[in-house]
This record gives structure tokens, C-alpha cells and sequence, in this order.
């Protein structure tokens, strides 16, 4: 399959850019030994794009996904979101950029198992300030949108996966936001459920002009994205449109492909 280096493969002409990824970079230390991650990304999300990043386990996606949300520091490089630069902004800048723009939802769903369906939704607006009573009818109206308004005094445990990763969802819409992160929205799910959750991310960004960044294993979700970036070796190659992604043949295992670390 053909591919093409991401940067120099823009996404539609003329668009607003919601992230500028510039030269990223992204190593960790494993005792005496340096893991390259990503290896000098450059790309761009235009708002209203739904972006699917797809690649082999372990090859960097979730970290990828983390470095676009501010929720992890490049070893070099910048993300620019929205016009500001994470490189230049304080922790507190980052987290009440998070908090107004950006809506992530998790492969894992983090729900408090505590607390029920509508509790958990609500969590993170009292965190902000909002005062109980509209915090609690937002919170109502995204579980009723999203066919959860008989389960809204359930906890996690009492609701099946599909359940709680709309839940996930509706808590990460509670700002409103104009960006949705995605980890694996569908990795844990069985079929019918993965269907549901991508039937609401498709009329969130259809219909509601969301901007979507998802990360996926599955090739055939992320030909329902608008564009799709492999990550491999560190770099992103971007699939021509119309084309179902290549993953390309598995790493070598770390003995035979022997030790690369500087």
C-alpha cells in the first residue's frame, strides 16, 4: 500500500486547525534504557475532522492521544491546540484549556464505582463549580439523549459495557466541548455495543460538528473517520482516502531485532 508522510499530507485545504502537531517527540527511560516512542510527528486536525490513529499495540497511540489532550509533556516538539502552544503554558493554562475545549473518553471508561450513572456524569462539573441543580440536569439530559434515563441510579457494576461507556461519553460532553478524544471507545465492547458508541460518535461529529480524535485497533471503525494516520516506528504515515489501512508485518521480537537503545 501506498502511503504518504502526514505532513505533507494536510487535512482538507482551508480549514481551521484545531491541533498543529510540530515535530513531537516522546522517549521514556526503562532503567538504563531509552524507549523512542515517537520519533519527530508532524501534523494537523481541522475542526469538524474526524481523525482515526490506528496501529499495532504498543506502538504509541494512546501516548500520542495523551500528547494532544495535555495530559502528558513532549520530550520535544509542540502541540498547538486551538492557537495556544502547550509548550508555553502553565499546568493550570493546560487543565482550564482541558476543561473548556476538550472531552475525553477512555478505553477503560474510569468510572467511580461508588457512585451511580448520573453521580459519575455530574463528578466533574461540581469539580468545576457548577452548582448541584444544573449540574444535575445536564448530567440527566445527556444519560436520557443517550438511552440511559431508566439507569440513572445504577452504578457501573450494575451496567454492561456498552452501558458504561455511554455513561463515559456523556461525562465527557458535560462541558460541551468542541473536541472529543477517543482511547479505544469501543476495545472492550462486544459487537452491538461498539455499533451503539460509534453511532453516537458519528452524530456527534456529523450532526453536532464535534472534532473527534480516535484511536483504534479496528481497521474497519477507522474507515468511518474522515482521514486515518498509522502510527508506526515512531512516525505517522496518513492512508490515501478510500483506502483501508496496512499495519505492515509485526516488530520483530526485542531479541532479534537486538538492542537499539543509544
Amino acid at each position: 500500500m501506498a502511503v504518504a508522510c502526514a505532513s505533507s499530507t494536510p487535512a482538507a485545504a482551508g480549514g481551521q486547525a484545531v491541533f498543529e502537531v510540530q515535530d513531537l517527540h516522546r522517549h521514556f527511560r526503562l532503567e538504563r534504557h531509552r524507549i523512542d516512542v515517537l520519533r519527530g510527528i508532524s501534523f494537523r486536525v481541522d475542526r469538524g475532522e474526524w481523525l482515526a490513529l490506528v496501529g499495532r499495540s504498543g506502538c504509541g497511540k494512546t501516548t500520542l492521544l495523551h500528547l494532544l489532550g495535555g495530559l502528558d509533556r513532549p520530550s520535544a516538539g509542540d502541540v498547538i491546540c486551538l492557537g495556544q502552544s502547550y509548550r508555553h503554558l502553565s499546568e493550570a493554562q493546560r487543565t482550564a484549556l482541558r476543561l473548556r475545549h476538550l472531552g475525553h473518553v477512555f478505553q477503560r471508561y474510569l468510572l467511580f464505582p461508588e457512585l451511580n450513572a448520573h453521580e459519575n456524569v455530574m463528578l466533574p462539573a461540581l469539580h468545576w463549580g457548577w452548582n448541584r441543580t444544573r449540574a444535575r440536569q445536564q448530567a440527566g439530559e445527556l444519560l436520557e439523549r443517550f438511552g440511559l434515563g431508566h439507569r440513572l441510579q445504577h452504578r457501573p457494576q450494575e451496567l454492561s459495557g456498552g452501558e458504561q461507556q455511554r455513561v463515559a461519553l456523556a461525562r465527557a460532553l458535560m462541558n460541551d466541548p468542541g473536541i472529543i478524544l477517543a482511547d479505544e471507545p469501543t476495545g472492550n465492547l462486544d459487537v452491538t455495543a461498539g455499533r451503539e458508541i460509534m453511532a453516537l460518535l458519528e452524530e456527534l461529529n456529523r450532526k453536532g460538528g464535534k472534532t473527534i480524535v480516535m484511536v483504534t485497533h479496528d481497521l474497519d471503525l477507522a474507515q468511518r473517520a474522515d482521514r486515518t494516520l498509522i502510527v508506526r516506528d515512531g512516525q505517522v504515515v496518513a492512508v490515501p482516502a478510500g483506502t483501508r489501512a496496512d499495519l505492515g508485518p509485526p516488530p520483530l521480537p526485542a531479541a532479534a531485532a537486538g538492542d537499539a537503545s543509544p
